[in-house]
């Protein structure tokens, strides 16, 4: 095995994304395989891709915050809550579909805002912030809407232009959009000063702090970046799935999370892969069009997404142990 990862395309490439790409492809197959060929159709893939969009952006937003030594657990939550307050705004109140999209991003940031200054300024622990935050946007959701539904405009609709941003002539848009987004949160975490701060929070905070650098401002920078993208998730997610309801968004945080441990992105922190983090996106999606397609269960995914953060979790650790 340490001969494979010595080979030069190998540690070019990553050992770990490698064997993320092989298992994709092999999870392709079988269920081409178990589904007669049902598979191979161009529905299902795009069926995935339009879950993997949402579940993408979600992903690269935990992703900084993870990489920080924090969770936040309340990205599926806020998700919903700024789909349902833009939604109910355009569809209500009446406002222009583009204002719409700006309160989406609006309420993720602030909620960003909030969790980063409660964790960097107050000293909350990531974790007691995130489920606050969680239960604040599905409350907040349901007093705005008046507990009702929201159902974004279908396109040709007006207002439904904002759908090209998933598909547009046949062209997998959301794909492009998210692969570009990818690219440019990959430069954020390892090319700039935020990127190299973020990642030396979750290494060694103190040591970080005792050098002279103000931890407080680039911890909280991650949390206003993951608010950004949950904005950005939420309009992805009424893109491809229309409808909205309140009080929901909690089963999207562990696959979004599985998405980055699976990745490389250490739950300890340090340590993060975006590239890594896409492929795992793609993966759990497949497996989520994969359980559909064969008509099982639809908790039967939750249960192998559960053992993916957990096998994950645990090949970090003994990742690490070998590494000190």
């Amino acid at each position: 095995m340490e001969s494979i990862k010595q080979i030069p395309l190998v540690k070019k490439v990553g050992f770990n994304r490698i064997v993320l790409c092989i298992v994709l492809l092999l999870m392709y197959a079988l269920f081409c395989i178990l589904t007669g060929g049902a598979f191979l159709g161009t529905r299902r893939i795009l069926s995935a891709l339009n879950y993997a969009y949402f579940l993408g952006f979600l992903s690269l937003a935990v992703t900084f915050v993870i990489a920080t030594g924090g969770i936040d657990f309340s990205i599926g939550p806020v998700m919903f809550c700024c789909a349902l307050m833009a939604g109910f705004s355009f569809t209500v109140n009446g406002i222009p579909m583009p204002a719409a999209l700006i309160i989406s991003l609006v309420v993720g940031i602030a909620f960003g805002i909030f969790n980063g200054y409660l964790v960097a300024y107050w000293n909350v622990p990531s974790f007691i912030t995130s489920i606050a935050s969680m239960n604040i946007a599905k409350g907040l959701a349901s007093v705005f809407t008046k507990t009702q539904s929201v159902s974004w405009p279908q396109t040709g609709a007006d207002g439904g232009w904002f759908r090209n941003i998933v598909t547009m002539g046949g062209i997998p848009m959301g794909l492009i959009i998210l692969l570009v987004a990818a690219v440019i949160c990959a430069v954020i975490l390892n090319k700039t000063k935020m990127g190299r701060y973020i990642l030396s929070l979750g290494s060694n905070k103190e040591a970080v702090r005792l050098s002279g650098v103000n931890v407080k401002k680039w911890e909280m920078s991650a949390y206003i970046l993951c608010g950004l993208l949950v904005g950005i998730a939420a309009i992805f997610y009424v893109a491809a799935y229309t409808t909205v309801q309140p009080g929901y968004g909690d089963q999207y945080n562990n696959e979004a999370i599985a998405g980055c441990v699976m990745g490389g992105t250490s739950m300890a922190g340090g340590l993060a892969s975006i590239s890594g983090t896409i492929i795992g996106v793609f993966i759990i999606s497949l497996l989520q069009e994969g359980i559909m397609a064969l008509g099982l269960d639809k908790n039967l995914q939750l249960i192998i997404t559960g053992i993916i953060v957990i096998v994950a979790v645990f090949a970090d650790v003994v990742a690490r142990r070998r590494k000190n």
